[in-house]
């Protein structure tokens, strides 16, 4: 389950960070300023500076970096929404999702981002409810776990 965040976040991330710096394409005044060059467009930009073929390369990345998102985010929402309103209404999320997934092509880019940031902070908040809710139990459990391996409840391999 840590694999994949993993090589996003150590891998891709820090990747994508050392071509930008090594390059020099986030001082390029021509590419920052004047193109007005950012994300994924001044990625592409500063591989091609080095490699020409690799925005090819990075475009079917992006591609498919941004369907198995929305395979796997839509199958979380569905696996959220059953467990809300129940395995009957999930024709309701599934057409929904297609309407949001249509949406997001047409509006604008900035838009979608935002709405996004406002989704996920809006998870955030139960989230944080049931953390609070839940530490009278999880400190009681860690006591007994530990009481009990102390106590030699519990086989161990050395």
């Amino acid at each position: 389950a840590l694999l994949g965040p993993f090589i996003d976040t150590i891998v891709v991330c820090s990747m994508t960070a050392l071509v930008i710096l090594i390059t020099g394409a986030w001082d390029n005044n021509e590419w920052v300023v004047d193109q007005g060059l950012q994300g994924a467009a001044l990625t592409s930009k500063a591989f091609e500076s080095e490699i020409s073929w690799f925005p090819y390369v990075l475009s079917i990345a992006i591609v498919l970096f941004a369907y198995s998102t929305i395979i796997s985010w839509s199958y979380y929402g569905e696996k959220a929404w059953e467990s809300l309103f129940g395995p009957r209404s999930t024709p309701l999320y599934k057409l929904l999702a297609v309407i949001a997934v249509f949406v997001g092509t047409v509006v604008n880019l900035g838009s979608v981002l935002d709405f996004s940031d406002m989704m996920i902070l809006g998870m955030a908040f139960p989230n944080i409810a049931g953390v609070v809710l839940l530490t009278p139990k999880v400190k009681r459990d860690l006591k007994s776990y530990w009481a009990r391996y102390r106590a030699g409840e519990f086989k161990t391999f050395k």
